[in-house]
């Protein structure tokens, strides 16, 4: 199990006349992207739950948590501590903090040892309340006053607040072609711990996503899920165009300590076993199913599966189609004329794509596709073939 063994010691604020300028500071200060959050507890509980979905909630998780036990605290604790490892987070300051009864604070304090954090806790009381200097006597800590370190004043009311960045495709349904060959003929394979070639050398590449797409498809996939490896899968299958078959062989251990790369396993079925880059925007969806297995077990078990044994899940389909990601469909049908009945929406396909498969028999099985158009061309020759032929059709038009 990780353990930091040398955490920073907590900082206790005093701020006795509760005063708005300092909690606008705290409140200020929050800035996830930059390793900082600040967290207003939930009024009205002494729930440790409650206060775990306060910090997922502060790292953009939807709470509260699906697939656990109601009551049970370990796993929203566990998750909100490998997503705070996999964002680099540093700190954690905490309001109203002279109201966290003890559980409370040994929570904080776990989620500490466990991760690193510089906690701050802001007391809006003159003097530091009976539970809190308990806990305190084996915690280091550091006393500070709120004119001192939450010093900020009155933001001038004139100034507009800074719109919230465009989304072009917000709330659009994305058809990646990389997902065509998410759905598998094949059912997982024997364990493998090769030293697999990287996918550039074995002239595999997945389809590229746009810009535009891309950084879509990471907002949409930090922020679908609190369960990181849920949106770690959909992640991969993104950037490598694996199938579901090729995603259930990867292991902790397959992943680089940094995430830069994560190597997939087929016994030759497809291309073979492949090493494949990590963009940056996928790195922290990996850690963070990576912690989770370190954290709750410390072992390496398979990357893509929850160590807390969540049941009732959504199946990687689902979960995709609830981010509105899916694979290119079939062209609509075309709308009777004069017809006033709505539109339905079409289902979802799914296709079985065999592309990627490198054995005759999948060449022969009956086509799949459902009317999906087959994935781009994956290796540097047809890609160059591809980009010929589109050259050539350009002259002759």
């Amino acid at each position: 199990m990780l353990i930091c063994d040398n955490p920073p010691p907590v900082t206790v604020v005093l701020d006795p006349g509760d005063d708005l300028v300092h909690t606008r500071a705290a409140l200020a200060a929050h800035a996830p992207e930059d390793g900082r959050l600040t967290v207003h507890p939930t009024p009205g509980t002494d729930s440790a739950l409650t206060l775990a979905y306060d910090v997922l909630a502060a790292l953009d998780k939807p709470v509260p948590l699906a697939g656990y036990r109601q009551l049970d605290t370990a796993p929203a604790w566990t998750l909100a501590a490998a997503w705070i490892l996999a964002t680099r987070t540093s700190h954690l300051m905490l309001l109203r903090a002279h109201f966290l009864t003890p559980h409370r604070l040994r929570a904080v304090f776990q989620l500490r040892q466990r991760t690193g954090l510089r906690v701050t806790l802001v007391c809006h009381t003159r003097h530091v309340p009976a539970p809190l200097e308990r806990a305190l006597a084996v915690v280091p800590h550091l006393m500070a006053e709120a004119t001192a370190l939450l010093p900020a004043a009155d933001p001038p009311a004139t100034t507009p607040s800074a719109p919230a960045p465009r989304r072009p495709l917000a709330n659009r349904w994305l058809n990646l072609p990389a997902l065509t060959t998410l759905s598998a003929f094949d059912s997982a394979t024997r364990p493998c711990q090769c030293t697999a070639p990287m996918a550039a050398d074995r002239d595999f590449f997945a389809p590229v996503l746009p810009a535009l797409t891309e950084a879509e498809v990471a907002h949409r996939l930090h922020r679908a899920t609190a369960h990181p490896h849920l949106a770690a899968q959909l992640a991969t299958a993104v950037f490598t165009a694996a199938s579901t078959t090729q995603l259930a062989t990867a292991h902790v251990r397959d992943l680089a300590p940094d995430a830069s790369t994560i190597t997939l396993h087929d016994d030759g079925l497809r291309q073979g076993c492949m090493t494949h880059h990590v963009p940056a925007w996928a790195r922290p969806l990996l850690l963070a199913a990576a912690f989770a297995w370190r954290i709750a077990s410390g072992t390496s078990g398979p990357l893509f599966t929850d160590p807390l044994g969540s049941t009732g899940l959504p199946y990687l389909t689902g979960f995709a189609e609830s981010c509105k990601l899916r694979p290119p469909q079939p062209p609509r049908p075309k709308r009777r004329k004069g017809s006033r009945a709505p539109a339905k929406p079409p289902e979802t396909i799914w296709p079985f794509s065999p592309a990627h498969y490198a054995l005759s028999w999948a060449m022969r099985e009956p086509d799949l596709m459902y009317g999906c158009p087959h994935p781009p061309p994956h290796t540097r020759r047809t890609i160059e073939a591809h980009k010929r032929g589109c050259d050539k059709f350009v002259s002759d038009h």
